[in-house]
C-alpha cells in the first residue's frame, strides 16, 4: 500500500482529483488531496495575505500532522511551487515527486516570471489582488461544467512571491518524475513554461519521464491513465 498526496493548482482545489482520488483509494492506498487556502473549498478564506507561503504551509502541515511518510507527492500546474516550496521542511517524507504538467522553479523564481508575465513587487493598498481564472478545454462536456463551476480567482500573490529554495531539486534524496500533457495548444496558459520543464526532465539522469496525450487538465480527462501511471511509480 501507498501514500499519495496530489495537490491541486491555481483556481482549483481538492475535487479536481476526485476521479484519481477514487480509483487510487479502489486499490487500497492512501490518499490526501489537500485544498489550498483561498480558492476552490477554502475560496471563503481568500485575502491579499495570502501567497505562496500559506500555500506551502497548507501541505508541510497536513504531512505533518496526519505523520505522513514514504510519501508520493504528486502536483500539477501551479502546484509545482508549492510542492518545490514544500520539500524543503519535509523532503525526508517523500519517496518519489511527480511534477504533472507543472512548474519546476529555481531558487527566487515566481509564477509570474516563469509564466512570461513579468516581475511583480509586493501588493498595495487598492492594487487589484485576485487573478480570474483562464479558459481550459475537457474532453467531456459535464466534467467541463462541474470544473468550471468551480474555478475561483486566485490571490495575486501566490504568483508574485519569490520560491525559497536551498537546493536544485536534483539534489534531493527522493525520485523525480515530469509528467508531459502532450496535446495543449502552444499559446495555452503555461505552455512554454512546461514545456522548459519537460525538457528538463528528458535531458537529466535523474528524472524520470512520461507523456499523457491530452491538454493540460489531465485529472479530468485521463484519471484511468495517470492512475496507472501513478501506481507504476509507486
Amino acid at each position: 500500500m501507498a501514500t499519495f498526496v496530489l495537490v491541486h493548482g491555481a483556481w482549483s482545489g481538492a475535487h479536481g482529483y476526485r476521479h484519481v482520488r477514487r480509483l487510487l483509494q479502489a486499490s487500497r492506498h492512501d490518499v490526501f488531496t489537500p485544498s489550498l487556502t483561498g480558492i476552490g473549498e477554502r475560496a471563503h478564506l481568500t485575502s491579499p495575505q495570502v501567497n505562496l507561503t500559506t500555500h506551502v504551509r497548507d501541505v508541510v502541515n497536513v504531512v505533518l500532522y496526519e505523520d505522513l511518510n514514504d510519501i508520493v507527492l504528486l502536483r500539477s500546474s501551479y502546484g509545482g511551487f508549492v510542492v518545490t516550496g514544500a520539500v524543503e521542511h519535509i523532503a525526508g517524507r517523500v519517496r518519489h515527486l511527480v511534477f504533472l504538467d507543472a512548474f519546476v522553479p529555481g531558487k527566487e523564481d515566481t509564477v509570474n516570471g516563469l509564466a512570461g508575465r513579468g516581475a511583480s513587487g509586493p501588493i498595495n493598498v487598492g492594487d487589484d489582488w485576485l487573478v480570474p481564472p483562464p479558459t481550459r478545454h475537457f474532453d467531456d462536456e459535464a466534467e467541463a461544467a462541474f470544473i468550471n463551476a468551480r474555478r475561483t480567482p486566485h490571490p495575486i500573490g501566490c504568483f508574485t512571491e519569490p520560491l525559497k529554495l536551498s537546493q536544485p531539486l536534483e539534489h534531493f534524496p527522493f525520485e523525480r518524475t515530469f509528467i508531459r500533457a502532450t496535446a495543449d495548444a502552444p499559446d495555452a496558459p503555461g505552455t512554454g513554461a512546461f514545456t522548459t520543464a519537460a525538457a528538463r526532465a528528458q535531458r537529466s539522469p535523474a528524472w524520470h519521464y512520461h507523456e499523457i496525450s491530452t491538454n493540460h487538465m489531465v485529472a479530468s480527462n485521463r484519471p484511468h491513465e495517470l492512475t496507472e501511471l501513478l501506481l507504476s511509480l509507486a
